[in-house]
């Protein structure tokens, strides 16, 4: 989450910033929203496990954005903080949205791996259920470390800490020498494993489409699929080294401190919220269609209503 930096922040700054702010969030949730809208309106994506993971990450893109921008708004709105319990709360959700990405990004590439290398073996390794089994199994693996940070609070402080007002970001309110070892490690495990899964699959793919074993073309896009998520992943890195490029720039440049804390939580927690759809749903030529058809219909709406009413005025 953005550091606080409130205090240096005029009105006019700070009304540009949460204006900025809730203006992207709201235009790429509503990129994202079309993309759920229609893999809900066609039952088509229902049964295809590629579509539904794909769908999952969008959907868990546009929870972390929401509560990301909540957080930030929330800093400049409450001039004594907000309740521990509720920042609590609300740390959870961002910080499991958070490692939810990079292990939904390893579930996409073996689905791809699975789908070209062992195309015969696909229908039945990779089915709806163990879809939705896959994704139970993600939240629980992000979810123990944002639970383990409570319980690190409660064996560290007093249980009335919880109704206490704080500033709701992740150093103000996990700060202590144990947040960060346990944070570092658990970021360690899962970029490693997320990093391996891309590596051996692209090159396992790469490797496919070289022997001739199936469809080139088929191959050679979900390496490219692949590539893109490697490049996905490193966005999702961005939010890791958040605390470091601060230090760099801010030892550069003190007097930008506001506006280095501003535009660094615009890059790596809102900004790349927008690659899921350009790199599934504007790349995948069935999504396309149903895109095009979709705004295609919403136009035909638009022109047509003037016509009824002028119909309808005739007649009357």
């Amino acid at each position: 989450m953005m550091n606080n930096s409130r205090a240096m922040d005029n009105f006019n700054d700070a009304f540009i910033k949460n204006f900025t702010t809730i203006a992207l969030g709201v235009i790429i949730n509503y990129i994202n929203g079309t993309f759920v809208y229609i893999f809900f309106k066609n039952h088509i994506f229902y049964s295809d496990p590629r579509y539904i993971l794909y769908i999952h990450l969008v959907i868990n893109d546009m929870i972390m954005l929401s509560f990301a921008v909540m957080l930030q708004v929330i800093t400049y709105a409450l001039p004594y903080g907000l309740n521990m319990f509720v920042c609590c709360m609300m740390l959870v959700i961002t910080s499991t949205t958070n490692r939810n990405s990079p292990l939904n990004l390893a579930g996409m590439a073996i689905e791809r791996y699975i789908a070209v290398c062992k195309p015969l073996h696909h229908i039945q390794i990779c089915t709806v259920r163990r879809t939705y089994i896959l994704i139970c199994l993600v939240w629980s693996v992000a979810v123990i470390p944002a639970l383990s940070d409570i319980i690190i609070v409660l064996a560290t402080k007093p249980f009335t800490i919880f109704s206490t007002g704080v500033l709701c970001y992740n150093n103000a309110v996990y700060g202590s020498p144990y947040h960060e070892a346990t944070s570092t490690a658990v970021h360690i495990v899962n970029l490693s494993f997320v990093f391996l899964t891309l590596f051996v699959t692209y090159f396992k793919v790469l490797f496919a489409a070289k022997a001739a074993i199936t469809d080139p073309a088929s191959a050679r896009k979900a390496r490219n699929t692949i590539l893109l998520h490697g490049v996905q992943l490193l966005f999702c890195m961005l939010g890791y080294i958040t605390p470091l490029t601060n230090m760099i720039l801010l030892s550069l440049f003190p007097n930008k401190r506001t506006t280095i804390l501003f535009s660094n939580f615009l890059f790596t927690n809102v900004l790349p919220r927008l690659l899921s759809p350009v790199i599934y749903g504007l790349r995948d030529q069935k999504f396309a269609k149903y895109m095009r058809v979709y705004y295609s219909c919403k136009q035909y709406d638009i022109q047509i209503k003037p016509t009824e009413v002028q119909v309808n005025s005739k007649k009357r």
